[in-house]
């Protein structure tokens, strides 16, 4: 007789968290990275720096410690974090956050957007509107919630969406467009028309816009545009980000979430019995590097661009076909030319075939969908230089 409830169990396996056996179904990024490991490849699957962030927030971590931030931090968070991130937000968009009841830092960006949709969702006759490929955290936490997760599909090469899918997938069951921007896996991000259409049927279907914005200091082309600053999107929107990205610190798991007080309140709520609080000594070093100068956010994106490009030449030399990324930590590459019809097999050959590892961009999309993204694989480019150009050179044995 199984332990596990059955609404539990039914919701798990719905949102594919259950294996066939009923155990703990491994990620694909627990797969690949034990397979890089057991062959000594190179892990460019899970989107994770191998280098240090910002001194000055490293140091600040440090000194927190030292000066006896190790206990319990407030619910909400450390007031000098939530300050630092309503400056954020005043500096670099023009929004104004009331950091007393419009904020609340949360253990990274996955809390606070389960903490989100367990918040709004209110019964199984809801719907949250996500583009796919998606983080796949994004369909756990919507299962969890008991909501219907509703796709709307990102095709090479550009992966932005259809306008009329994207209308045609939001109705008055829809209590969440849940938007990625820049996005994971594909690292597109989103034009003008597709976030004003997202503001526009918020409205025509009295939806929330909940937006993962982890990768905002990281977008090369232009300056990030968070939907929270579009006209009337404000005031239904619930706007998610973390330290983890931007200074290289993603173990630390320290994001945030903001918007409208009453929709705080109801996330607040959920959150204080999740995580309840979390990285006392992290919080006051996170709100340093949010006050570091613009300097040192257009150097970070600089620097990632040109981890970009070196990548892309290299996967380009070993005969991929690049879809070059607007931002974000990936790089998206079709492997069907070296035989990677079906990238998952592609991938789990690749550690022994190469030495390197990397994501199939099934992974990221629903069952029904996964023949849309054959061929297509998704690699980091979040190392250090010579990694990169190492990785380069092992993939240049695909071609030969």
């Amino acid at each position: 007789m199984s332990v596990i409830p059955g609404a539990w169990r039914r919701t798990a396996a719905g949102a594919g968290l259950l294996a066939s056996d009923g155990g703990v179904a491994p990620t694909i990024f627990a797969e690949m990275s034990g397979l890089a490991a057991r062959t000594g490849a190179i892990n460019l699957g899970q989107g994770f720096p191998d280098e240090d962030g910002p001194a000055e927030v490293l140091e600040a971590a440090r000194a927190a410690i030292a000066n006896g931030a190790n206990q319990y931090p407030p619910g909400r968070g450390v007031p000098d974090l939530l300050a630092a991130i309503s400056e954020h937000q005043e500096r670099f968009y023009g929004l104004h956050v009331d950091p007393a009841t419009e904020v609340i830092v949360t253990a990274g960006a996955t809390e606070a957007l389960t903490a989100t949709l367990l918040a709004l969702i209110d019964g199984p006759g809801d719907e949250v509107v996500v583009f796919e490929p998606y983080y796949d955290s994004y369909a756990a936490a919507a299962a969890l919630a008991g909501a219907k997760l509703v796709t709307v599909p990102l095709r090479a090469p550009d992966f932005q969406p259809d306008r009329d899918q994207l209308a045609a997938a939001v109705s008055d069951r829809t209590r969440i467009i849940l938007v990625n921007d820049p996005h994971n896996p594909t690292g597109a991000v989103f034009g003008p028309d597709v976030l004003a259409d997202i503001v526009r049927l918020a409205h025509r279907h009295d939806a929330v816009i909940v937006t993962d914005e982890v990768y905002e200091h990281l977008s090369f082309r232009s300056p990030h545009t968070p939907i929270a600053t579009l006209p009337g999107a404000a005031e239904r929107t619930l706007t998610i980000s973390s330290a983890g990205k931007t200074f290289s610190t993603t173990g630390w798991k320290i994001g945030w979430v903001h918007g409208p007080a009453a929709l705080i309140t109801a996330v607040l709520t959920v959150k204080q019995y999740l995580t309840y609080v979390n990285g006392s000594p992290f919080q006051p070093a996170v709100a340093v590097g949010l006050r570091l100068p613009d300097s040192s956010f257009a150097e970070a994106a600089a620097t990632l661009e040109r981890k970009h490009a070196i990548l892309g030449d290299g996967l380009r030399a070993a005969g991929f076909t690049v879809h070059a990324p607007q931002g974000g930590y990936f790089t998206v590459a079709d492997a069907t030319a070296l035989g990677g019809t079906d990238a998952a097999a592609f991938c789990r050959a690749l550690p022994e075939r190469a030495g390197v590892a990397a994501i199939p961009l099934s992974a990221f999309v629903s069952e029904g969908r996964r023949g849309d993204y054959t061929g297509l694989v998704r690699f980091a480019a979040c190392k250090r230089v010579e990694v990169l150009e190492e990785a380069a050179r092992r993939l240049s044995a695909l071609d030969a």
